[in-house]
């Protein structure tokens, strides 16, 4: 069985959304640096239930193609035997497989009803 192991909000303004989730919720927000505008996100202490995760700056416009909700990415031992899966079972590859350096591999699916998701196969050697 996999699990939900991370969640992604995109934003237009990652800066005003790091804002208002901890203002809000006191969530702790780190800036990873480099080529992306991406904070991984803390939602509460360690030994707690529940995920951390992460805002990014929204790679699109929005428009009828753009995500607009919380993404969760999925737990994989095999990211291609679940890519071809998820084929086989109707949904769709909304962005290809690709390296997050020293942490994985990455692809963003869409279920039978349009959600998008993540899957990530933990690779420390990802570049």
């Amino acid at each position: 069985m996999s699990r939900v192991i991370h969640f992604e909000i995109q934003a237009d303004n990652p800066e005003r959304a790091v804002r208002f989730y901890s203002d809000i919720f006191g969530w702790q927000a780190n800036n990873l640096g480099g080529p992306s505008d991406y904070w991984l996100l803390k939602t509460g202490p360690d030994g707690e239930p529940g995920i951390d995760g992460a805002i990014l700056k929204r790679p699109t416009p929005i428009n009828g193609d753009s995500v607009l909700a919380f993404v969760c990415t999925i737990s994989s031992t095999n990211i291609d035997s679940d890519i071809a899966a998820v084929i086989a079972h109707g949904g769709t590859i909304a962005l290809l497989k690709m390296a997050v350096p020293h942490v994985g591999w990455l692809v963003y699916c869409k279920d039978t009803e349009g959600n998008t998701f993540g899957i990530m196969q933990a690779d420390p050697e990802a570049a």
